[in-house]
This record gives C-alpha cells, structure tokens and sequence, in this order.
C-alpha cells in the first residue's frame, strides 16, 4: 500500500493532494499561497478538519518542507517513506513530450528550456520539483504535462498560417492546455453516455479562470482552443484570449506606460479578459452578482463570454463534423447555472437542450433533456487523479 501525492505548482502558489494508491482514497489536500510574498497561508484539509497557518514562506523548497512536516504534524503519515511517488503538473511539454515521463536531470532541464512557451508556469512546475528532489530524492517522480493529449492533434490543426521556417526553426505551432482536464473528462463523459470513448465525437469545455475548449474524437484531441502559449482561445478570467495580434505594436507606439511586447503580453495575460471589462473582478461569481444588480460592465463581460465561448464550441462541431455531447467542466464550468444555460441557449440549432430541473448548482452527469440531440453533461475535473495514476504507471 502506497502514498502517491499530486503537485500543481503556480508561480507563488502550491496546490497538492495525497493519495492511497491503488485504492485511489484521497487522504489529504492543500493549498500554499502567497510563496515568496509576506503572510503565506498553508491550508490542509484531512478527515473532515480544516488547519491553516500564516506565516512567510520565501521559495517553494520552504513550502515543500512545510507540507511535508504538516503531514507528520497531522498524523497524516507517520514517516517521509509512507510517500513512494509524486507527480507533477507541468504545463508545457512542447514537441519533446507526447506523455508523462519520469524525471531525471535531462527531463528537468528539458522542462525548464520549454519555459518560453509557459512562462508564467513552467519555471514554477520546476521549482516545485526541485523542492521535492531536494527533501524526497529517492522517490518515484513523474511530470504530467498539460500539452500531451494534444500532440494527437493533426499538423493542420496544430500548424500557423505564418512562415514554414517559423515551425521548422522557432516551433512556432498550437500547443494547447489543459490536456489532463480534457482527457479526464471525455473519459469520464464516455462512461456516463455508456459506450466507448473510441466510438465518440465530444466537445470538452473547461471554463474555469483558464479556458479552453477541445474537440475530442474517438478519444483523441484533434483541435484545440490555447495555442502556442495559453493566453490563446476565448476571453478568460484575466487572459484577453484571441486577438488582433496588430494590437501589440499599435499600443506599445500609442500606450507611454507601454514599452514593449511583454509590457503588452502582460496586459494580455494578468489584465484582460472578464477582470479588463468587468473591471469589479476576474471572478464570475462576483460578475454574475453585478450582472444581476444591473452593472452594464458586468453585463458586458457575461455576454462577451459567452458570445466567444459559443463561437468556439460552433468551430468544433464543424471540425468534428457533429458531435454527441458537450461537457462543461472546471470552476465556471461546474458551477454556473447561468453560463451553461446561455452557452447551450444559444447554439439550439445544433439540437441541444437543457433540462431546467437538472441545470443547477451542484448539478453532474447528464442535463439536457431526453430528447437532445447533443446530449450536454456536467463532469467535475479531477487532474490529481490523472497525475496520481501516472505516477502508479510509469513507477519502477
């Protein structure tokens, strides 16, 4: 009987979950926040207790050795060798990785060079590997990468209209996101419409501060909606998604406080999206209250979400040439009756329709009515579970 613990790390933030494997029994969860910043919060969760500290925490090593002393603290485990394997969320693979790997020095230096096409993540997923390698060396680590259910996707779906020496040269090419949410949930989306995923044509809509959506064909990602990096795609929750890219240089000649092309990309990325039109907030929570109350911002932000997310979900059934379902997924996803309501509202005629008595908070599996012809289910991400099995499959 083992322990495996999943590891997602963010730039000043570290998200883990501890596993009894193979049984799959999640024994703990937490969140480090604020890493590197005054008043980090380290939260556990265990046997239905909450702990939380405060405290400064200055690196991810720090942050590791806190979450592994809260374990022993908590009774959690009772020693380090209780933890046989951890895995790692990394968000760019590139071209190098087409599945999870066990990681060695190369596979981490590999990961670090591939940090120009997520900078924002993977010299974080790097550094929280480190800190484990540092502390736990002697275990099984595997990195699972976001983009490696998309390297399925054909070269015309994954290729740029620029240049051929830019792909050749640069590996300028689509990417995408999100993968191990996109292969979770048509998995599980297969096993709610009871046949198999290999005999399926399902659109993945993961709506949470990211968003991406996948066109999913017979188990295979054939087109997807990030791109080269994940700032690609429809309007997120502080990403613009796609525009104009002659919008760069325009405010970088027109804007003082804008220099140069990270100034813009940084607009692009931390600035934009629900937050840059909202301006209340990037959280859909708080933008659905001020839709509510009559706040035109709001209202705006709501509409042009979902006008884009409709927009790509449409792209897909047309690359899918139809589909049998659309799977809502992620916080936004998961969580809000409005969205999907609008989203599915407005693409009736594919032949989709909800159920008013299923569409609601909370709400899983199968909503749309009996007689849908694109049946529309609601399927809670778990992209700890998918790092966990990985590491269980390529363990010595």
């Amino acid at each position: 009987m083992s322990k495996t613990i999943a590891i997602n790390a963010g730039s000043s933030s570290l998200k883990w979950q501890l596993y009894q494997m193979p049984e799959e029994k999640v024994l703990a969860k937490g969140l480090i926040e604020r890493i590197g910043l005054k008043d980090s919060i380290s939260t556990v969760k265990f046997d239905g207790q909450a702990a939380s500290q405060t405290l400064d925490i200055a690196d991810h090593v720090q942050a590791v050795k806190i979450l592994l002393d809260d374990l022993l603290a908590h009774h959690i485990i009772e020693d380090f060798s209780e933890i046989t394997g951890v895995g790692h969320r990394v968000v760019a693979g590139g071209e190098f990785f087409k599945d999870s790997v066990l990681i060695d020095d190369e596979a981490l230096a590999k990961i670090e060079e591939l940090s120009a096409l997520a900078p924002l993540h993977n010299p974080a997923n790097a550094a929280g590997i480190r800190a484990f390698k540092n502390i736990l060396p002697d275990i099984t680590s595997v990195a699972v990468f976001d983009t490696a259910f998309h390297t399925t996707m054909p070269e015309v779906a994954y290729r740029y209209p620029i240049a051929t020496k830019y792909y050749e040269e640069n590996q300028v090419r689509k990417y995408g996101a999100h993968g191990t949410s996109h292969y979770y949930v048509s998995r599980e989306a297969a096993k709610a419409l009871g046949k198999p995923v290999e005999e399926l044509k399902l659109i993945t809509a993961h709506i949470g501060n990211g968003i991406s959506i996948t066109a999913v064909d017979g188990g295979k990602s054939v087109d997807t909606s990030m791109g080269f990096t994940p700032l690609a795609g429809p309007m997120m929750g502080t990403r613009s998604g796609d525009i104009d890219p002659a919008i760069i240089p325009y405010l970088i000649e027109n804007v003082a406080d804008l220099k140069d092309a990270a100034d813009v990309v940084n607009v692009l990325n931390k600035q934009s999206g629900i937050l840059g039109i909202a301006e209340v907030s990037s959280d859909m929570r708080e933008v659905e209250a001020g839709r509510e109350a009559g706040d035109a911002k709001c209202t705006l932000a709501f509409d042009m979400l979902i006008n884009r997310l409709q927009k790509f979900i449409g792209q897909y059934f047309a690359v899918l040439n139809g589909a049998d379902a659309l799977v809502f997924t992620a916080g936004i996803g998961e969580n809000s009756v409005a969205v999907r309501e609008a989203v599915v509202k407005g693409l009736s005629w594919f032949g989709m329709e909800l159920e008013p008595e299923k569409n609601v908070f909370g709400a899983e599996g199968d909503i749309s009515t009996p007689d849908s012809k694109v049946k529309v289910l609601v399927i809670p991400t778990d992209e700890e579970l998918v790092i966990a099995r990985d590491v269980e499959r390529l363990k010595k």
